[in-house]
């Protein structure tokens, strides 16, 4: 889907949070290559991509590329007291602004997510329930999308989920190749439209 500057316009006119949606549009122009768009999430695609996790039992949540925090914020809503949710972003202003969220639950780190397993060691975290990736897989180079598709499939516990989200299928193979077990959804109420990729671990 091809949008032109007159679209994306008008769909921060229409929000309410104008200088945020601002603020986000000019840091992601900057940073296209490792944010892959430059309109968050809506809320309709939160909603898809959170559904299948239990927070009634999830202790360990992982995000990658969290961006301006969006979905962040979602999930600390639903996050039991006592569960962590583990933040990755490479994104120097995205990460700043993501450290002004106050709550203990949440651990931050400014670095890329491929270090999934030495961050676990770090804090002595021997399996995730949930992975949520925001992260554009088909920009990236496949040596870095391989190790981190592998040290993520690893560090999940059984039947945990690796949730992904996509503006195609053309990485489905490659992740086929690892999680044998997925089931796609597709969101139209979202800029660009999104794929959401639901990987269990079994």
């Amino acid at each position: 889907m091809t949008l032109n500057f007159s679209q994306i316009k008008c769909y921060f006119i229409k929000n309410t949070t104008l200088q945020k949606k601002k603020a986000f549009f000019k840091e992601a122009v900057k940073s296209i290559k490792t944010s892959g768009t430059i309109v968050p999430s809506s809320k309709y695609l939160i909603q898809k991509i959170l559904k299948p996790i239990d927070f009634s039992k999830a202790k360990v949540i992982v995000e990658y590329g969290s961006g301006n925090g969006i979905i962040t914020k979602e999930i600390l809503k639903r996050l039991d007291k006592d569960s962590k949710l583990i933040c990755f972003e490479i994104n120097t202003e995205f990460y700043n602004h993501l450290k002004t969220f106050k709550d203990s639950r949440l651990l931050l780190f400014n670095e890329s997510c491929e270090n999934i397993k030495s961050i676990c060691d770090q804090l002595n975290i021997l399996e995730i329930d949930c992975i949520i990736s925001s992260l554009p897989l088909t920009i990236i180079p496949d040596k870095i999308t391989k190790k981190i598709l592998t040290e993520s499939h690893y560090q999940l516990k059984e039947n945990g989920y690796f949730l992904q989200y996509q503006y195609s299928l053309s990485y489905y193979k490659k992740i086929k190749k690892i999680y044998k077990n997925i089931d796609l959804d597709f969101e139209i109420r979202n800029i660009p439209p999104a794929f959401i990729y639901k990987c269990k671990k079994i």
